[in-house]
């Protein structure tokens, strides 16, 4: 067989997309002759994204359907039956060796008419929640790939291959040194560091939270290094002084985490699976506005395994000083969450699926015979 030609459909939030574009930079690692063509949903932010790190993408039509009775619901019939037929066409075009599907809208029609025409796929599942693109999927499916135990609960239990989920390369093994970590971001190496993320674009109820707290952060002597979100950065950027570091976006991760000593964090799949490999005591604060409360349950998760601590935006209000507290305090509990969570940590995800990937290509996809499915 010649040149292998791979499609990949994720999208709709950097939780999807980061996986798909981690999964195609290995494989062009290992293939560096092979094509690649990503399919997302047109108003998405995989539309930008993925051409930046250089791959080409078409555009379905497609989105969601919307909890209440809206217009755009009315839509999405017709919003389907024109992404299944343009899907169809691309595939027809494109004629892909494998699908591969990271969740989210656009990833449905795409692998629903690859494996209608014997095309084999393999989903990844980021969440320890299966999100619906992928339970729908998952019965066309060779393989699906996932980052949590328990998945037999939304999966057919012979095709589940637990790998993790993809990591940042420069994070699989962060050899940044604490000190000189802290003085890159002008903070003192001697005084206790938190750092503070609200996924991609920041997230207003921990921000509002942060800021409350910059008093009592500076009684118990601690340093804030702060990254707030581009969205709100204006709003918050007059905080930043001395102890306290508010950022936009923090680019130097390895740097951060290195000078971490506690983090506060959403719960999205991407931060937890890359907080397991940082191992710092980790307090979550998940989104409520998550399709499928997926990050409650990712958090949920790890709490349930003592790997870290977890409080919904809800308790904040009385439950954020005990808790802090409490974990400052204690170098035992700080020691036990450390252990646990990098128990957790899965560092060589990318190559696992790529591994799956793989088996798949001895498929004779002309005479369509593809494994048990």
């Amino acid at each position: 067989m010649g040149n292998y030609r791979f499609i990949i459909s994720g999208g709709g939030t950097g939780g999807h997309i980061y996986p798909a574009i981690a999964i195609a930079n290995e494989l062009k690692r290992r293939h560096p002759d092979a094509e690649f063509l990503f399919v997302g949903a047109k108003d998405k932010m995989e539309m930008e994204k993925v051409p930046q790190a250089g791959y080409r993408i078409e555009g379905l039509w497609i989105s969601g359907l919307q909890r209440k009775l809206t217009t755009k619901n009315l839509m999405f019939p017709i919003k389907l039956i024109n992404s299944l037929y343009k899907a169809n066409n691309i595939v027809k075009e494109f004629k892909p060796d494998v699908a591969i599907g990271t969740g989210g809208f656009a990833s449905g029609p795409l692998l629903r008419m690859a494996s209608k025409k014997g095309v084999p796929s393999v989903l990844q599942e980021q969440n320890s929640f299966a999100g619906v693109t992928n339970k729908l999927l998952a019965n066309r499916a060779e393989k699906i790939c996932v980052a949590y135990d328990g998945m037999e609960k939304f999966f057919p239990k012979e095709k589940i291959v637990k790998t993790g989920n993809p990591i940042r390369a420069d994070l699989v093994d962060i050899k940044e040194d604490k000190t000189e970590s802290a003085q890159f971001f002008g903070l003192s190496a001697e005084k206790k560091i938190l750092l503070v993320l609200g996924g991609s674009l920041g997230a207003r109820r921990v921000n509002q939270l942060i800021e409350q707290k910059l008093g009592y952060f500076k009684d118990l002597g601690i340093q804030v290094l702060w990254q707030c979100g581009k969205l709100y950065y204006e709003e918050y950027k007059k905080h930043d002084s001395e102890t306290i570091k508010v950022k936009a976006f923090i680019a130097e991760m390895a740097k951060a985490y290195a000078a971490a000593d506690f983090i506060v964090s959403r719960a999205g799949a991407g931060s937890v699976s890359e907080l397991c490999l940082v191992g710092k005591p980790t307090l979550f604060i998940p989104s409520p506005n998550v399709a499928e409360d997926h990050q409650t349950k990712n958090a949920m998760a790890l709490m349930e395994k003592e790997a870290a601590l977890m409080l919904k935006e809800s308790e904040l209000e009385h439950q954020f000083e005990p808790v802090f507290e409490g974990l400052m305090v204690s170098e035992e509990q700080q020691k036990k969450l450390s252990k646990n969570i990098k128990k957790l940590a899965m560092p060589k995800a990318t190559e696992h699926i790529v591994d799956e990937i793989e088996k798949l290509l001895k498929i004779d996809t002309k005479n369509n015979t593809s494994p048990s499915s």
